[in-house]
């Protein structure tokens, strides 16, 4: 199977699980949408747990490469959290799979594939951030408020939809700069304010 077959397998995958989620869909139907045996599938991928962690590895790993261009970038750490929250905002914006399948898991929360996703997926990213915080000044709740970093840009683009019908929503709270400018607001005050303890 040539690499562009293993790609086109593992995009298939994320839609799939991204729709469907891990417990709806199979391998025989992972086989099937992408028109191949379920025994050239298998040639790749083990068991479904081993299909699902690559194809979640996949759809980050094209967003990655921004992101580690941010924790190497000779930049202040508050210029370092305003590139991360501008990044996170674009990949969650733009890449429609990777986030419902973000939402999909949270909401599944298998304790097995959220270790997983934990430590073949996000650690670095998390632990980047985390140095970040620190760098900051915080140094008290570091793992909390990186976490609510990731919750407020995730949880915005997340309410797009009923955010849409609610009183005083402009079509500018969808576009990516205008999220990472208020979220940044929200973060810079609340992190050097060091107001919750």
């Amino acid at each position: 199977m040539s690499v562009d077959s293993k790609e086109y397998i593992l995009q298939t995958a994320v839609t799939l699980f991204s729709k469907q989620g891990f417990a709806a869909v199979s391998m025989r139907g992972l086989a099937n949408s992408v028109g191949m045996s379920v025994a050239a599938v298998y040639h790749h991928f083990p068991n479904k747990q081993a299909l699902y962690l690559e194809a979640v590895h996949f759809a980050f790993a094209k967003q990655a490469s921004a992101f580690d261009e941010v924790w190497q970038a000779q930049l202040t750490a508050d210029e370092k959290l305003s590139r991360f929250v501008h990044c996170l905002a674009q990949v969650l914006t733009t890449d429609v799979d990777f986030r419902r399948l973000m939402q999909r898991e949270l909401l599944d929360a298998d304790d097995e594939r959220m270790q997983l996703l934990a430590k073949e997926v996000f650690q670095e990213q998390f632990s980047h951030l985390m140095a970040v915080i620190e760098q900051m000044g915080e140094s008290r709740q570091i793992h909390f408020s990186a976490l609510s970093v990731i919750a407020l840009v995730c949880d915005i683009i997340q309410m797009q939809p009923l955010s849409r019908h609610l009183p005083g929503w402009r079509a500018e709270h969808e576009e990516v700069d205008f999220i990472a400018g208020q979220v940044l607001n929200l973060l810079m005050n609340g992190i050097k304010s060091k107001g919750c303890q």
